[in-house]
């Protein structure tokens, strides 16, 4: 009897295994950046453009970005077409002219996004970051969970935004 409740209270839910399958391609091999920035201010920074390098289809789930400095604030997560903002906003400041309007594109993010085998996707997850005070140091590690093959797995790749009021 003990046993049974100890294991009911003990339960929690199951541990993503490790995935391999995506690569962060050239955007897990540097850093943007927006200098002079100041607290109010709203940018969009583009995750890596997820790659399926395995055999196997996947379908993502969730992303966000890992380490979050005092600063800054993530104000939501959004998947977009690469065709309806007309190419990757890898790094755009809200309001500005050359920011695609997101508020008015379809959010594909709760949908999940499906991406074949040994194919980049068409649609990429964006973080919109407040910036609350001085930043401390850059946004960093970004983080994509998905199913692969029945198995729910997740995978951090390198990114990094460092958005700075100098």
């Amino acid at each position: 009897m003990i046993a049974l409740l100890v294991a009911a209270c003990s339960s929690q839910e199951p541990q993503r295994g490790k995935g391999t399958a995506l690569s962060g391609g050239t955007q897990s091999n540097g850093t943007v950046g927006f200098e002079h920035v100041k607290a109010g201010d709203i940018f969009w920074f583009a995750l890596p453009v997820p790659a399926n390098t395995s055999d196997e289809p996947i379908e993502i789930t969730g992303a966000s970005v890992v380490e979050v400095p005092k600063g800054i604030k993530v104000l939501r997560y959004g998947a977009y077409s690469l065709d309806d903002t007309e190419g990757l906003a890898l790094l755009t400041e809200e309001g500005d002219k050359y920011t695609p309007a997101f508020g008015r594109l379809k959010d594909h993010a709760k949908e999940g996004v499906k991406v074949a085998a040994h194919s980049s996707s068409d649609i990429y997850y964006l973080a919109r970051l407040k910036i609350t005070g001085e930043p401390t140091r850059s946004v960093r590690y970004c983080k994509f969970d998905y199913r692969q093959g029945g198995r729910e797995l997740t995978q951090t790749l390198d990114c990094e935004v460092e958005l700075t009021s100098k």
